[in-house]
This record gives structure tokens, sequence and C-alpha cells, in this order.
């Protein structure tokens, strides 16, 4: 759970717009273009993130640091140009055995988890692909299975599947890199037979390495980090309601709960958990216990690719309990206040939206803070998410029959 960014390039061909700011610092919308990537990258509850600067690389150091994270960001610079696979050498004593690469000019928006799971053990990398009307500015992958069987770098007319700029890699594959040398142009192209494995996403892509693509990015951006969610109860509704429950040992997901995430996940649906814990009010447990089962729960779901991106929770009860949590709030379901403050943080499209619950309460805050859809069980909305489209995987009646 290590992602790295690469945003060393000097962005010639964006012309003056980059003689005094990093290209991934060019304004996209109201904010940087790396704040959308590192936004982004927060819905995953990375451990770290690391940006490898280079041209202005103390300009990108200085907006790292003065910007407020939920996860942690170190900013490394080369002291000078070594080319992409260069970049990644000069940070090898700083990576995990396994790690997420970014291009830093580029978004490519799926599920990144998914790819880490598909990754087999064997390989060096894996790289989400995405298929394009026209591949004559991108490199063309083609596939034998899920395994690469070529690169080819750019000038390529026509549709195909090109390199998305998004990589699983094992830092075994740095043995095979060199100062001055560029990932995509001598190393990829040489990777042995079996050593590199590509899955196929949709999502927005975009980079914004010419002006046309920076200014088509102004709008198609924000517009897309707008997105629906699916906001979920937690107990009754994700796992068996035995009373408050708090402890790992006393949780027990429901069935297709997992499944449900993960589809919305591969939807492109922000998976927001909002859940009544009264338990608190009530003395039965404490908030620390709240926030460490609520990462217990990701925990548990990343094997299966999944993740719940952030988690709101009520610890009041009106009647009972001691202050500062015995109290009439907006925030108890069936008020909206969990789901307004989610909404706002993560700029959530709400008529789009879909709410789940196993109680009245629930589908009452729902409808209140004008959530689109509701649905009182996760056959249901699994059965909603399918028909309404493929996923990102491309495998959504997989994950139903499962569940079924």
């Amino acid at each position: 759970m290590q992602a790295v960014i690469l945003a060393g390039g000097a962005g010639t061909r964006l012309g003056p717009l980059t003689e005094q700011t990093p290209k991934p610092l060019l304004a996209v919308g109201d904010r940087p273009f790396l704040e959308w990537l590192l936004l982004n990258l927060e819905r995953y509850h990375f451990d770290s993130v690391i940006v490898l600067a280079g041209y202005h690389g103390n300009t990108t150091r200085s907006f790292v640091e003065n910007r407020r994270s939920r996860l942690p960001v170190s900013v490394l610079v080369e002291p000078e140009p070594q080319g992409t696979g260069g970049a990644i050498l000069q940070a090898r004593e700083l990576l995990e055995p396994e790690f997420l690469l970014l291009n830093g000019d580029s978004i490519f928006d799926f599920n990144y988890l998914d790819l880490i799971v598909r990754m087999p053990g064997d390989c060096l990398l894996g790289m989400g692909l995405r298929a394009v009307a026209d591949a004559t500015r991108y490199g063309i992958v083609t596939l034998e299975g899920d395994h690469v069987r070529e690169f080819r770098e750019k000038h390529a007319t026509g549709p195909g599947l090109v390199n998305g700029g998004v990589y699983v890699v094992r830092r075994k594959l740095l043995d095979r890199l060199r100062p001055g040398c560029s990932l995509e142009n001598d190393i990829l192209p040489g990777l042995p037979r079996g050593a590199a494995v590509g899955f196929s996403y949709r999502g927005l892509f975009i980079d914004i390495g010419v002006p046309s693509d920076l200014e088509l990015a102004q709008t198609t951006v924000p517009h897309h980090f707008r997105k629906p969610a699916v906001f979920f109860d937690r107990d009754g509704t994700l796992n068996r309601d035995t009373g408050y429950v708090h402890r790992p040992d006393d949780f027990e997901w429901l069935p297709g709960a997992r499944e449900a995430i993960k589809l919305a996940n591969d939807l492109g649906y922000l998976a927001i958990v909002v859940t009544n814990q009264a338990g608190v009010a009530r003395g039965y447990y404490l908030e620390e216990d709240v926030h460490s089962l609520h990462a217990w729960m990701n925990r548990e779901l990343r094997p299966l690719g999944a993740h719940i991106d952030a988690f709101y929770y009520c610890p009041h009860h009106p009647s009972e309990g001691n202050a500062p949590y015995r109290e009439e709030c907006a925030c108890r379901k069936p008020g909206t206040g969990l789901i307004d403050e989610a909404a706002r943080e993560w700029n959530v499209a709400l008529t789009q939206s879909i709410g789940v619950g196993d109680k009245e309460s629930d589908i009452v805050a729902y409808r209140s803070a004008g959530v689109g859809r509701t649905y009182t069980s996760l056959t249901a909305l699994l059965s909603a998410l399918c028909s309404t489209s493929t996923t990102a995987c491309g495998r959504p009646a997989l994950l139903h029959q499962a569940v079924r």
C-alpha cells in the first residue's frame, strides 16, 4: 500500500506554461493537477505516497509540504534529470517490495486495488490498460491472455489498448533500471515474455502533456471527480447486527456485503459508510474502537481488491449516556448530518447516488438528504448495480453469481 508518482518531466510541449511551473502543478479547474492525483489516492488509504520530482522540484516539494492531507506524502527531488527509470532507481531504498506507480501528468481513474490483487506472483509488472479510438499519441500494448506480448511506443494509428500510466511494480524490476533510462522506452519493451501482465479498465483517461488536452482537462477532470456514491449503513447491512458491534472478533460480514462494495468500487462510485454508533454514548466502547474497527474492515476488503472510501458515524444518543454524547444532534439517522458531511467533503453527486440500509431511519435519511435511489437489501442493490453497467473489470455477472 505504497504509491509513487513520477513528477519530474519538464513539459516542453506546453511551451511557456511550464517555464516557471512544473507540469504536475499546472492549474486544472480550481487546483493543481497533482492535487487531483493525490486526492484520488487518498480514497484508497495508502500508507504512504512518494512524489519523484525533478524540474522545478523544490516548487513541488513546497506545494506538498503546505497541503493538508489524509495520508503521508513525501517528495524526493532528483539533482539532475535521470529519466523515469533513473528517478525510480534513485528512490530504491525507500520503495516497498511492491508499489503502485503513476505518471504525474495523467489521470487514469479505475479501481487501483483491483490491479494490485490481480497481479500474479511471478510477474515484475502489472499495467492498467485503456482502450482508445486513436492511439497515435500513446504506446500500444498487445496481450496474449493477460500477459503482455508486445509494446509499441507511440505513432501507431487507429484504435488499440494503450498504456494508461498506472502500474504495479515489484522491486525486482529495479535491477533492470539504470540512470538516464526511460521506463516506457527502454525497460518495458525489453521485458522477457511473461514478466508483465496487463488488464483493461474503463474510467477517465486524460493527460495534460499538450495544450489541447490541458484545456480539455479544465472541465473534464472537475466534472469527473464529482462522483456519485453508494452510501452503506453498517450494522444490519454490511455485518450481522448482534448488538453494539465494536470488535473484529464480533464482526460477521453479511453475504454479498464485500462483493457489493467491490462492485461499487469497480463502477466508479464512492463507497461511504454512514452509521449510528450510540454504543459510544452508552459507554459500551470508545470512539477509538470505532476507528479501529473501520480500519480493520478495510484491511479485510483489500484481498478482494475492494475498499470503503470513508466512514462517518454518529456517537450520540438523545436520552442515554453522558455529555458530550447525550444530545439531540443532526447526525443521528434519520437526520441527514452524516450524509451532508460526506457529500460536502467528497463533492458527492447526491442525485446520482444510492443508499442502502436495513432500517426505516436509514431510508428516511437518504431520501431527506437528496440521495437518488434507495434499497433495503444488498441483493436489491447488487441487482441494480449489475443491471446498470458492466464493471471496469468486466466481471459483474461473476460477482453477482457468487452472491446468489
